[in-house]
């Protein structure tokens, strides 16, 4: 039973009858009535135009000339980005081309030299034969067999 008590409803409502006491409800009441003064007037999350009374200092006249030149200037950033990202694409794609051209020219994996530092397993991989790590691709690695 006193589970039940504890528990769902009877917790939020235990919660609900704790109020903040009087005094402290009033010393946030009068800290927070001072931050009610009007401000700057915002137009549904537009910039604002013109600062008027104790905020207009340079402070805030600086940081609405910056929030003036960021809106001025990110029209003209997509025709700068745009054309970048673009170009930067098909530098890739003429890269991978070229890459694999070279590749045709290569000879195949099992004609390749096998030098002593590659593929050293000092310890067996937890999965398959233990030999082959977790990108394993037979096309592209090669290790020979031990009667090779």
């Amino acid at each position: 039973m006193s589970l039940l008590r504890n528990t769902g409803l009877t917790a939020a409502r235990n919660l609900s009858r704790r109020s903040v006491p009087r005094q402290q409800l009033q010393n946030l009441q009068r800290r927070h009535a001072s931050n009610t003064e009007v401000g700057p007037v915002r137009n549904a999350g537009h910039t604002v135009d013109k600062l008027e009374g104790q905020f207009d200092n340079a402070f805030n006249r600086e940081r609405l000339a910056v929030k003036k030149h960021a809106a001025a200037t990110a029209a003209h950033s997509h025709s700068v980005v745009l054309p970048a990202l673009i170009m930067g694409g098909a530098n890739t794609w003429v890269q991978w081309v070229e890459h694999w051209e070279h590749q045709s020219h290569e000879p195949p994996v099992h004609e390749r030299p096998q030098y002593s530092y590659m593929n050293i397993r000092t310890k067996a991989f937890p999965w398959g034969d233990g030999d082959k790590s977790l990108f394993w691709n037979d096309n592209y690695n090669y290790k020979p067999s031990a009667d090779e």
